[in-house]
């Protein structure tokens, strides 16, 4: 992996401060109740900058999307030779399950981060937008790595994946600890991923 230059480490340093003074604030707060204004006075910048790094208020809270892309695409694209595109997915969300990567969700103190969620209309809004970029760029990947079903795969994968991920964020708000559950989950996310691949290729194509 090339090391960024000074420069991209600087804007990436940026982009943190504001996502963290914004995380911060909308924890506190609630999504909608703060502004642009607050979030720049809190990071030590000016609106403006707010504005380019992040176009949407929204993009601060969801602000690990550029990541996960990265680490899918990667996943796919840098697989093994002869290995399988949706196994090959399969084993990054397992690893960054294992790793207890902030990207799995997977841990007691994102309680908070999603009761703010659940609060807002507008972020229940932008996460199923979110989750349809997700689904297009993981079926593109699968076409692009000679899968004969990207599209259904792709959303069956990440179909069973959510409704997976759904249930576990219900049971640690409800006060029962992630790591109790761990082992249940990683087996849970495997399941996911190989039944949702076996399910699309059942269905003849276009699909």
């Amino acid at each position: 992996m090339v090391t960024p230059g000074l420069r991209e480490q600087k804007k990436q340093q940026v982009r943190d401060q504001i996502s963290d003074a914004a995380t911060q604030l909308f924890l506190a707060r609630g999504f909608e109740a703060v502004s642009v204004t607050e979030i720049a006075e809190a990071a030590g910048v000016s609106r403006m900058t707010v504005f380019n790094y992040f176009p949407r208020k929204e993009e601060m809270f969801f602000d690990r999307g550029p990541e996960a892309q990265r680490i899918l695409t990667e996943a796919i694209r840098g697989r093994a030779p002869g290995q399988d595109p949706v196994a090959a997915l399969r084993d990054r969300f397992l690893a960054l399950h294992d790793e207890r990567h902030p990207l799995a969700g997977f841990a007691d103190r994102f309680t908070e981060f999603w009761q703010v969620v659940v609060d807002s209309p507008a972020l229940r809004a932008a996460l199923r937008e979110a989750l349809e970029r997700l689904e297009a760029m993981i079926a593109a990947l699968l076409a692009e790595a000679g899968h004969p079903r990207a599209e259904l795969t792709a959303a069956l994968v990440l179909a069973a994946y959510r409704v997976g991920y759904v249930e576990a964020i219900r049971r640690i708000r409800a006060g029962e600890p992630a790591e109790s559950f761990f082992a249940e989950q990683r087996a849970r996310i495997a399941r996911a991923f190989d039944a949702a691949a076996a399910a699309a290729a059942t269905i003849d194509p276009p699909w």
